[in-house]
């Protein structure tokens, strides 16, 4: 009796295990979802008197998708104002040396403030030995 329970545990277990693999009516081939591309979707130009191109003609120039994101996410780069094309013209071109000179003694700055100074002042750390100081 012990050698038929045996047999009948076996046979299920091995029945039971059979469900694991794949047989060939599941095993199909796939797409591969990741060698899937987007097209662009079909639109009606808003103007129904274009004509087709011509034979030899260039083609109208074609941005990148790249270039198409950026154009998305953040438009066109906008036109400078009268305003502002007045100004820029106005102050002139910058020193190319400019950034070297910023740090001369001769140079006038503002007066910020003591709490400033003593951020500017604070030791270098990670703020593990940082202490906070309640006034009162």
């Amino acid at each position: 009796m012990k050698r038929f329970s045996t047999l009948i545990l076996l046979g299920a277990a091995s029945m039971a295990l059979s469900a694991c693999g794949s047989s060939g009516v599941f095993n199909r081939d796939r797409p591969d979802e990741m060698a899937v591309q987007r097209q662009a979707p079909l639109v009606v130009p808003p103007d129904f008197a274009l004509e087709p191109p011509t034979q030899g003609a260039p083609r109208p120039a074609e941005s990148s998708a790249s270039q198409k994101a950026l154009e998305a996410m953040f438009g066109k780069p906008a036109e400078r104002s009268g305003l502002e094309t007045s100004a820029l013209d106005k102050a002139g071109d910058a020193d190319p040396g400019i950034r070297s000179s910023v740090g001369d003694t001769d140079t006038h700055t503002v007066e910020k403030g003591t709490v400033t100074r003593d951020i500017l002042a604070a030791p270098q750390g990670d703020g593990q030995t940082a202490r906070a100081i309640i006034p009162g």
